[in-house]
């Protein structure tokens, strides 16, 4: 409803002359049809509306010596024709004539009403005029100035990034746009997700730089921080499984779940360095520190991640209102949240075996 139409998809057509706007959207609404997932496909309706067309005959009027001016104050009476104004005191009443309801209630009836020549003769109204019902413009929509015509359509069963990439393809290749002042513009659902991803494309480095901030004011050494930030790739691999194992598509509240992801993913990196730091201080060897914190820090950690995805298994399982919203983003957390759970278990100690010595000797080469 933002972008002006109902469904997910809208396709704005501009140009100028109905007839060819008309045409070039049929054209895009069959090959609408014939992409996956498309469904509820339709071309906004400009055109079907009947009209009472009266055209004078100028040969016949010359034939009969009629005057133009006679006859169309003829047809004018047939809708009401203003002649005036009747005034009582301060009061100003319009007035105008209009035919009976027996002569203007049909063409049939318009064609045989009766004019008087100047020679005295009648002469029917269909001697002199062509009248006839055509089809019409129903509406006419503008935007910007200049006529549009909308097709519209919803997508099942699959993302809508996809579905209009693949339209767009097709669309290309089998529909020329006419010359002239005619363009295509992609509306809907589409135009929102659009503005939504380059919002996502500031908002994440933002969001991870902030993470990165914070974790290095916490340590105060980058090999540390860089080993706790790990937690942020081991956690969207299982975000971006869980999407794939549930058949979700990528959606704005799936980016805004890594997002979200992000912050919570480094919880339990920073729960297994910390104590292994501590260890280490109180005079450990690398070895045991690591083997003590992961047996020892086992139960926060766990119970670190049962937490966030217990938290979010109502909204993953939701079926209600807002299901589309609540889904994607609790499927990211609680798959990222268990890989990430996981993987640091498993793949930290050995990454901190490896590296953590040797990030730190770097560190004391620079200093």
């Amino acid at each position: 409803m933002i972008s002006g139409v109902k469904a997910q998809i809208a396709l704005k057509l501009f140009g100028d002359d109905f007839n060819t706007l008309k045409e070039t959207a049929d054209n895009l609404a069959n090959v609408l049809r014939k992409v996956p997932g498309s469904a509820d496909v339709a071309v906004e309706q400009i055109t079907g509306l009947p009209v009472l067309q009266i055209q004078v005959k100028q040969e016949e009027l010359a034939r009969y010596n009629v005057p133009a001016r006679a006859v169309l104050d003829v047809i004018e009476s047939i809708g009401g024709k203003p002649l005036g104004e009747v005034v009582e005191g301060q009061l100003r009443f319009p007035l105008a004539v209009r035919l009976p309801e027996h002569l203007r209630s049909s063409p049939e009836a318009l064609r045989a009403l009766m004019l008087l020549t100047p020679a005295g003769e009648y002469v029917p109204l269909a001697r002199l005029t062509d009248v006839r019902v055509v089809e019409g413009q129903a509406k006419i929509s503008r935007e910007w100035n200049q006529r549009r015509i909308t097709v519209q359509c919803n997508v099942t069963g699959r993302d809508v990034g996809s579905f209009v990439a693949e339209a767009q393809r097709r669309i290309a290749a089998a529909v020329p746009l006419p010359r002239g002042r005619y363009r295509l513009e992609w509306a809907g659902e589409f135009e929102n997700l659009e503005r939504a991803k380059k919002r996502l494309m500031i908002v994440v480095p933002l969001a991870l730089g902030l993470i990165f901030a914070l974790l290095y004011v916490t340590y105060n050494r980058l090999a540390d921080v860089l080993l706790v930030f790990t937690g942020v790739p081991f956690a969207s691999v299982g975000g971006v499984l869980a999407l794939w194992a549930r058949g979700l598509p990528f959606s704005i509240s799936a980016g805004i779940g890594f997002i979200a992801l992000s912050g919570v993913s480094v919880l339990n990196s920073m729960v297994l360095v910390t104590f292994i730091r501590q260890l280490r201080e109180r005079g450990h060897s690398l070895d045991q520190a690591i083997e003590q914190a992961a047996l020892t820090r086992l139960r926060p950690v766990l119970m670190t991640a049962l937490v966030a995805s217990l938290g979010f298994l109502p909204m993953a399982l939701s079926t209600g209102v807002g299901a589309e919203v609540q889904r994607p983003l609790a499927t990211v957390v609680i798959g990222g949240v268990l890989s990430s759970t996981l993987l640091t278990l498993l793949v930290l100690p050995v990454l901190y075996h490896f590296f953590g010595p040797r990030f730190r000797s770097v560190e004391r080469e620079r200093r």
